[in-house]
């Protein structure tokens, strides 16, 4: 990062004013992301972004590669149910920061502290929307695919897969805005993703930059999310979709519930 970047500055973003102005510190975070000198040379806005998304798709391809297929095998055959949610349960409760730290003074300074923790916290939501993915395809049509002399291997690729994908997708798209947000955790031991900007703010009292790198993770969550958002649309077959639309057309209205004595008054003679 250039030394420059980060250095407190009277008046400048880097400034503490007496009362807390927070308008002015947001503008002072739309004018370090307005800055032309951060979004060049090393430690720039376009790197740090690089970063965060380089660990953050590294997080999930691994996190991916362990959770879905556990979580297929699960739900496909609905053995081992109860260690897989005591195992999500337990790994969901674990603290983002205790976990970074304890593996940051176990393994040493680098990205692979970030890695293992952000890993380990990305498996729950994976799991759990592949298994929830799998166990919501109807039984019958399990059956039926069987009976037509389909094998294991044919029903999950061609039945159970297709359709269980949107919720499959929703745990990855879950799993993806956690590893997203957590992952400026990494700047904590590794010089790596936006979190940079936020510690390196809190140390030099530099809040617009601070701010602004808190404002950057968000809109990449945003994108991100509506990505996902987009996928979920195009990977839902187009039976399925017809078919909850046709169900919801269906469902009948519920009676509306009167609140209070009815008006009877003019009605009485």
């Amino acid at each position: 990062m250039d030394p420059s970047r980060g250095v407190e500055r009277p008046g400048g973003c880097g400034a503490t004013r007496p009362g807390g102005d927070r308008v002015n510190l947001f503008l002072d975070a739309f004018a370090w992301l307005a800055d032309p000198a951060n979004w060049t040379g090393p430690g720039s806005i376009p790197q740090r972004i690089a970063e965060h998304l380089w660990v953050s798709g590294v997080v999930l391809v691994i996190a991916s590669a362990i959770a879905l297929p556990i979580g297929a095998l699960v739900g496909h055959s609905g053995r081992g149910r109860e260690p897989a949610v005591m195992i999500s349960g337990g790994l969901r409760a674990l603290p983002t920061l205790g976990v970074l730290t304890l593996f940051g003074i176990w393994i040493g300074i680098g990205l692979a502290a970030p890695v293992i923790s952000l890993v380990i916290l990305a498996i729950p939501p994976l799991l759990a929307g592949a298994y929830a993915g799998f166990e919501s395809v109807d039984r019958r049509t399990i059956d039926a695919a069987r009976a037509m002399g389909m094998r294991e291997l044919q029903v999950v690729g061609k039945v159970e897969l297709p359709l269980g994908m949107p919720i499959v997708v929703g745990g990855i798209r879950s799993a993806t805005l956690q590893i997203i947000a957590t992952a400026t955790l990494a700047a904590y031991i590794a010089d790596e993703g936006l979190g940079r900007f936020i510690f390196t703010g809190l140390k030099t009292r530099d809040y617009g930059e601070m701010l602004g790198g808190s404002i950057l993770v968000i809109l990449l969550a945003l994108v991100i999310d509506g990505c996902f958002a987009l996928t979920q649309r195009v990977v839902v077959p187009a039976g399925v979709r017809a078919t909850r639309t046709a169900e919801l057309r269906s469902r009948p209205t519920r009676p509306r519930t009167v609140v209070g004595r009815p008006n009877t008054e003019g009605n009485q003679e």
